[in-house]
C-alpha cells in the first residue's frame, strides 16, 4: 500500500506544474518513466551494500520542449544502505549518435526531504557526511550512460554513477 502512494505521489509531481494543463497528445509525449535499475559497486565492494535490483528506482521525468536536450527528473530510491532517498536532477542529452543511441549525463541531488519515508537517507555514507557539514544528508549523482532506444517508446541504458557504481536502467517514453 505505502508503495502505490508513493508512486502516485511522484504523479502527482510530475504532472503539476506550468502547462500541465494541457492534456494533449504532444504534452503527455514530454514524460518518460525510469524503472527496473540495477546497480553494482565496482570497488570497496564486500557485500555489504543494497545492489543488484533492490535499490528499487522510480523517477518521472520531463523534457522541456520537444527540442531540448535537457529533462527534469523526481524519483526515488533505496540508497546503497537500504534507506529510501528522493532525487531530484536534471538529464542532458550529451551526444546524439544515431536515431537509436545516445550518450547522456545526469546530475542529480539525492538524498534526505522534509517527509517521514526519506528521513533516513543520511544515516550512513558518503550521504552522513554531507549531513555532518550541511545538516542535511544527501550525495550528489554525477551519472552518464549510453542509452539504446529500441523502439520510440522503451530505451535501456548502462552506465556510472561517479566514481564507482555500474548502473542500468529502463526507460519507458509516451511518444
Amino acid at each position: 500500500m505505502r508503495r502505490v502512494n508513493r508512486v502516485n505521489l511522484l504523479w502527482l509531481l510530475a504532472f503539476t506544474g506550468p502547462g500541465a494543463a494541457k492534456n494533449d497528445a504532444s504534452e503527455l509525449s514530454l514524460y518518460s518513466i525510469n524503472t527496473g535499475s540495477f546497480v553494482y559497486h565496482m570497488t570497496g565492494n564486500v557485500g555489504d551494500y543494497n545492489e543488484i535490483f533492490k535499490n528499487k528506482f522510480f523517477s518521472v521525468e520531463r523534457k522541456f520542449s520537444q527540442e531540448s536536450k535537457n529533462s527534469m527528473l523526481v524519483g526515488t530510491m533505496k540508497n546503497s544502505f537500504n534507506d529510501r532517498c528522493l532525487s531530484v536532477g536534471m538529464r542532458r542529452d550529451l551526444h546524439e549518435i544515431n536515431s537509436r543511441w545516445m550518450i547522456k549525463g545526469v546530475y542529480a541531488y539525492t538524498g534526505e526531504f522534509f517527509a517521514k519515508a526519506f528521513s533516513d537517507c543520511g544515516n550512513h555514507g558518503s550521504y552522513h557526511d554531507f549531513k555532518k557539514v550541511t545538516g542535511i544528508g544527501f550525495s550528489p549523482y554525477i551519472y552518464h550512460a549510453l542509452q539504446y532506444n529500441p523502439t520510440t517508446f522503451f530505451g535501456v541504458e548502462a552506465g556510472i554513477i561517479a566514481p564507482d557504481i555500474f548502473a542500468t536502467s529502463i526507460q519507458w517514453s509516451f511518444r
